[in-house]
């Protein structure tokens, strides 16, 4: 009787251990980064050890900017691969790969830093029309001369980097930058989504007040679009480089749920 109770005690004391184990896995968030164009996976560099040190396992995303299609493809590789929950963020163009990527189940959150949240079936050349052309709201400059090679891929200028795209940056920074950064091709403008994701999933949206890529007043009215819990941050169109602090506050924000 007493060989049983000992044995008893140690299945049950197995089981509790392996139970407990299953649910931390469970309980497991996983933050996957996805890039903006004209950068790659390390733009967030600054943002992974302080979300790491929260706890949060953090993926980022090397996205090939070839086609939404392509990005959004190697993001669902990125949350298959995922402990847990996922809380899905994006930069820039990352906000398109994030609202059509964000359907899949495992995504508990959308978190768009100066990212585009389109609506259902609208591109990003008819989203700056709509808001540039027929509401006539003001332009910025950092997208008006970009360089599209004889493959269609669009690169920046070192200068535009400097002067536009990252100018709260230290000028070395910001030149390594435009040493490492991803080309976006040219047809990803015209290409839309069906089920975008922020319909179902709660978002969080990062407006860079200070932004010469695009224009603040767009940021707000996406975010207001999407009715996402919003902050701004003077910042230029990278701020997960320039205030990596604040926008990992937001992502701790969203990973709380």
């Amino acid at each position: 009787m007493k060989q049983f109770l000992t044995l008893l005690i140690a299945v049950s004391s197995f089981l509790i251990v392996n139970v407990s184990h299953a649910n931390d896995q469970n309980k497991q968030t996983t933050v996957v980064l996805v890039h903006g164009a004209f950068a790659d996976g390390s733009s967030w560099n600054k943002v992974i050890p302080l979300l790491q040190k929260k706890g949060l396992k953090t993926i980022a995303v090397q996205n090939p900017l070839s086609s939404l299609e392509a990005d959004v493809a190697f993001t669902r590789r990125a949350i298959e691969a995922a402990d847990g929950e996922v809380v899905l963020v994006g930069h820039s163009w990352g906000g398109m790969v994030i609202t059509a990527a964000g359907n899949d189940p495992k995504v508990k959150s959308l978190v768009y830093v100066a990212g585009i949240a389109p609506p259902s079936q609208v591109s990003i050349k008819e989203i700056l029309n709509e808001h540039h052309n027929v509401k006539k709201m003001p332009n910025v400059l950092g997208f008006s001369n970009p360089i599209i090679d004889e493959h269609g891929y669009i690169r920046l200028t070192e200068q535009t980097i400097t002067n536009y795209f990252a100018e709260d940056l230290e000028v070395s920074e910001a030149k390594l930058i435009a040493a490492t950064q991803g080309k976006l091709h040219k047809d990803t403008l015209n290409e839309t989504i069906d089920q975008v994701a922020w319909k179902s999933k709660p978002s969080w949206y990062i407006v860079s007040s200070k932004d010469q890529m695009i224009a603040p007043s767009l940021l707000r009215s996406m975010a207001r679009n999407i009715l996402a819990k919003t902050y701004e941050l003077p910042t230029s169109h990278v701020p997960m480089l320039s205030k990596p602090a604040e926008v990992a506050k937001v992502i701790l924000e969203a990973a709380s749920l």
